[in-house]
């Protein structure tokens, strides 16, 4: 597989682990700014709310960021184990991930674990050209358009 190939199945692999991550982040930290929920109503409420938010923080980052350091994490482990042992590039690859999402402790090493899953799954698929690089990128669009047209529901129910 080629470097251009890798860099699409990233994009990928960022687009889909990235809309995973601020789903599953606003479902766990529901609104940073208010603290717990009370009830179930304001628990989704919140999750509704801050989805969309952490999405358009983390998204780019995972993009930029993650990318990067997942094909410098993928490229060190070929190389390694081109002189070690072939059947440690996995491991190699998922212990530079680790350190390289440790950056922000916690929450970065969660998405860099999540990032590591999904471009491994991609990998074994065999997933990844340009054009569904481009196409995947539709991906974090629609979930915010989803969780933000859910803010907005809400928002209108409230005026009412």
């Amino acid at each position: 597989m080629g470097i251009s190939q890798m860099f699409a199945r990233k994009v990928i692999a960022a687009s889909i682990s990235g809309s995973l991550f601020a789903v599953v982040l606003g479902l766990i930290v529901t609104d940073p700014f208010v603290g717990e929920a009370g009830s179930a109503g304001e628990y989704f409420r919140g999750a509704i709310i801050s989805i969309p938010f952490y999405l358009l923080y983390s998204f780019p980052v995972i993009l930029i960021y993650g990318t990067l350091t997942s094909a410098v994490s993928d490229l060190l482990a070929f190389f390694i184990s081109n002189h070690t042992n072939r059947k440690l590039e996995l491991y190699i690859s998922l212990i530079l991930h680790l350190l390289f999402g440790s950056i922000l402790y916690g929450v970065s090493l969660a998405a860099a674990v999540l990032f590591f899953i999904t471009d491994y799954i991609l990998r074994r698929k065999q997933f990844g050209s340009w054009r569904n690089a481009l196409k995947s990128l539709g991906l974090p669009v629609l979930v915010w358009i989803v969780f933000m047209g859910g803010v907005y529901v809400m928002d209108a129910s409230l005026l009412k």
